[in-house]
């Protein structure tokens, strides 16, 4: 795909998204510098939260892909982050919309930190007005692609909020989230990472330098691919296993569910979802750079190779003797190793939405699942006697 022509990829549907997947090790480097341009900003914002309360609930929060990004970024600050300062959590706006009773809480003071492509989904700005609505103390940290989005205007417009716009090109065209999603959750670390300035710099660009050698092996990636696979199952293990789920989301996204696709951590793998292998399966391995953690990567790895029915099973990494190598750059931390795993996985859901016919940049042929999401009914929240939420 990276090697067709223009023509060729409009003909076929994907020049938007073989595009937008191609940019992204720019857009990272263009991320890094605009987060240092807006650094002082956001640490005098975060800063004057901490004095005023000493400890605050950072919910991350958005849908789908957007929510994927929060998941991913929590399992790294647990390690990264200012734990003394904040309890990092993730929790989907749909969650929040729909039972903001099991999900806010009224008396701890709370960031919510909304990812959004757009900043046009319903929920995302029903969810910023519930925070408020039930939290005594609610803020806002809108990392957005869009400044004209309804999130961004509304955002610039409260007291309570701060807005920071990625760069322009994040705000993909196609129907896919991939730069996009990839940005915010760089984004997001270089934010709550307690790492200097000199180590988020040489972490950003190994990243960047892995990714673009995984362009350049696209051909070797697809290779035991064929149309007798139909099913797909990515797992790793800390932030791998929550990327997980938006690598097999790009797949069942770009195929319209033609390819089946599953996930879950490494161990969690044989706890009953194995059933879901057979001979027309591939398994995708992300394994950490962590030494104790890839040990349960390996081990699920020879595991699933051992059982003999899967038809490809497949090891990334880097520092392995067999399987798909990545480049000898410095290792990286899990953190920032997500964003060239999620790369190979782009590659993987691009090709593939070919194979079986599609086109990437407009997959759903039905109508049924739309760039934006459309239909949802956002119901006012009364509240009862003695402060119960209905």
């Amino acid at each position: 795909m990276f090697q067709l022509s223009d023509e060729k990829l409009k003909d076929l549907g994907a020049i938007i998204t073989t595009k937008e997947i191609l940019g992204q090790p720019n857009l990272w480097r263009q991320t890094y510098e605009d987060y240092l341009s807006e650094k002082e900003k956001i640490e005098s914002f975060l800063e004057k939260l901490v004095a005023k309360h000493g400890y605050l609930r950072v919910l991350f929060t958005g849908a789908g892909t957007s929510q994927y990004v929060g998941d991913t970024v929590q399992r790294s600050l647990l390690e990264l982050g200012d734990t003394k300062k904040y309890r990092f959590e993730s929790m989907g706006t749909t969650d929040i919309v729909s039972s903001p009773a099991t999900t806010l809480e009224k008396d701890t003071p709370t960031l919510l930190v909304s990812f959004a492509r757009s900043g046009n989904s319903p929920e995302s700005i029903a969810a910023v007005n519930l925070v408020d609505q039930v939290v005594t103390d609610s803020y806002h940290l809108i990392l957005t692609c869009a400044k004209e989005g309804k999130l961004a205007i509304q955002g610039e417009e409260q007291e309570n909020t701060l807005v920071h716009l990625l760069p322009d090109a994040s705000n993909d065209q196609g129907f896919a989230m991939t730069g996009s999603c990839t940005s915010m959750i760089l984004v997001s670390t270089l934010i709550f990472s307690k790492e200097d300035d000199k180590e988020k710099a040489v972490q950003v660009e190994a990243a960047a330098q892995l990714t673009e050698d995984i362009f350049g092996r696209e051909v070797e990636i697809m290779n035991a691919f064929d149309e007798s696979l139909n099913r797909v199952i990515y797992v790793g293990s800390g932030p791998l296993a929550a990327l997980a789920r938006e690598a097999q989301l790009k797949l069942l996204e770009l195929t319209a569910g033609k390819v089946a696709t599953l996930y879950d951590s490494s161990m969690g793998l044989r706890h009953g979802p194995k059933s879901f292998v057979d001979e027309k399966t591939a398994i995708f391995v992300m394994v950490s750079n962590n030494a104790y953690t890839r040990q349960y990567d390996l081990d699920v790895y020879e595991e699933v190779k051992a059982d003999g029915i899967a038809k490809h099973i497949q090891v990334i990494g880097q520092d392995l003797t067999e399987g798909f190598v990545l480049k000898a750059v410095p290792n990286l931390k899990d953190a920032y190793l997500a964003l060239p795993m999620l790369a190979y996985a782009q590659v993987i859901s691009l090709n593939t939405s070919i194979l079986v016919k599609n086109t990437p940049d407009t997959p759903s042929a039905s109508g049924t699942v739309n760039r934006v999401v459309k239909g949802v009914i956002i119901h006012p929240l009364q509240e009862q006697e003695e402060g119960v939420l209905c």
